[in-house]
């Protein structure tokens, strides 16, 4: 079999596969001396590696083709094996496939990774004392299938899904979660509608027996409702009438299923920042609900939960200046809602590599609210002139282009003032600068950390 691309899906299909006595070549478009750690990672395993391409002599002798994550579905590769009648697959589809215990799938543009991580922690409060335990994983970071041995047949399994997984996959979790569906990704997906198609793959597969997930308040995600073949449990703000789901009411999170109505945390419990990650809390109660997890459980969960580095993440405070990073920020929408989980005055730092995503409702926002504007990377010419295009007045101070993230932070440390707030919430990716969200939000934190 064959596995292309060498990231830690591709790391994990890999083992998998190789330790169960199959014979793998691995492919990536890198050279090798560019996956020195990816190959170490590999070393004590018999792996055939091609670096610097995808010839298409790989298929002579594969009977299988798995991609990773960041491979595109429509690769010439995978569209000649398809002609061939080679299965073409992933990490996701294959653990789907074997996994004995019931999987929650949850996926969404923006806070997936904050509701799988969440919906974790409220699984394993649930699961304490007993013999049964949750698993948290898939693009949150850590790929499962290594992990199928020791996984059980009374274990949860909570998995975040992207929309690169989700468009090869002809398979559903028992629950499904789709958070909202916004532009992200058009830079691959190239078309909304094939974005949208992408993530609502979560959804086609299941049977009446299953279980669905939506926000209310997103209408990408509520308009997907006509798609759920089983139950359905949804999110908002407000009661959700005669349905199944979670909402808010003086002060509290509350669950309403069939007649019975629930009060399950005060929102004063919430410690993360942001209308978002509130809807964030009021996803994961609701999936949490989904599999019978109960109130308590979920007030252990949310308990002391601060939320995921790069993901609104308090790094210090100097002179009076709170430092945020949200790094995870690579859309506008991420931006747009970063901006709105702070009142204080703002110093933002936005740029990286562009999706090809709309920058307008960014652009109209950041005139009214940013008093110092610090552009980096190489979407900073295209976000520059879409604040410019935007009419009336705007809240400047300053605005400027840097060469870099390092330059926009010293740059930063310069105009911010007491009692305001640094953050950085890009709106594009990393990878004109660096390997990833985490890499960039990492060299952020130790810039801040050494002022």
């Amino acid at each position: 079999m064959v596995v292309l691309g060498l990231a830690r899906q591709g790391i994990a299909l890999t083992q998998y596969f190789a330790e169960g006595g199959a014979e793998v070549v691995v492919s990536d478009l890198k050279p090798g001396e560019a996956l020195v750690e990816a190959r170490q990672a590999l070393s004590d395993l018999p792996i055939e590696f091609v670096f610097g391409g995808h010839p298409p002599a790989l298929l002579e002798r594969a009977d299988l083709l798995c991609l990773s994550g960041g491979v595109p579905a429509d690769l010439p590769l995978a569209l000649q094996a398809r002609e061939q009648g080679i299965t073409v697959t992933n990490d996701s589809q294959l653990f789907l496939e074997i996994c004995p215990a019931p999987v929650i799938g949850i996926t969404g543009s923006a806070g997936k990774t904050t509701v799988t991580t969440l919906v974790g922690r409220m699984a394993s409060s649930q699961y304490e004392g007993t013999d049964s335990r949750a698993w948290v994983g898939g693009n949150i970071g850590r790929p499962l299938l290594t992990d199928l041995p020791n996984i059980g047949a009374n274990d949860l399994v909570i998995l975040e899904l992207s929309s690169f997984q989700l468009e090869l996959m002809t398979i559903s979790p028992q629950v499904a979660g789709i958070l909202n569906v916004t532009p992200n990704h058009l830079d691959r997906h190239r078309t909304m509608e094939a974005y949208t198609a992408a993530k609502k793959r979560i959804l086609d597969y299941q049977s009446g027996d299953d279980i669905a997930i939506l926000g209310r308040e997103d209408p990408g995600a509520w308009a997907l409702r006509e798609e759920v073949r089983g139950r359905l449990i949804s999110f908002g703000w407000s009661d959700p009438g005669q349905g199944e789901g979670t909402y808010l009411k003086d002060g509290s999170i509350h669950l309403r299923s069939g007649m019975n109505d629930m009060e399950i945390a005060a929102v004063g419990m919430v410690e993360l920042r942001g209308e978002h990650n509130l809807l964030n809390v009021l996803a994961s109660c609701a999936i949490a609900a989904a599999v019978d997890i109960s109130p308590e459980a979920m007030v252990a969960g949310l308990r002391g939960f601060h939320g995921v580095e790069h993901r609104l993440e308090f790094v210090r405070s100097i002179n009076r200046v709170d430092w945020y990073n949200d790094s995870i920020a690579t859309s506008p929408e991420r931006a747009i809602a970063a901006i709105k989980a702070f009142e204080e005055p703002l110093v933002l730092l936005a740029g990286g590599r562009d999706k090809d995503l709309p920058w307008g409702d960014f652009a109209s926002l950041v005139r009214q609210r940013i008093e110092h504007l610090i552009l980096f990377g190489e979407a900073a010419e295209k976000i520059a002139r879409a604040i410019k295009s935007v009419p009336g007045p705007y809240k400047f101070k300053s605005f400027e282009i840097c060469d870099g993230l390092e330059a926009a932070v010293q740059r930063a440390s310069q105009v911010a003032e007491p009692g305001s707030v640094v953050l950085l919430a890009p709106g594009g990716t990393s990878f004109d600068e660096f390997k990833d969200f985490a890499e960039r939000g990492a060299f952020f934190r130790a810039l801040v950390e050494g002022l």
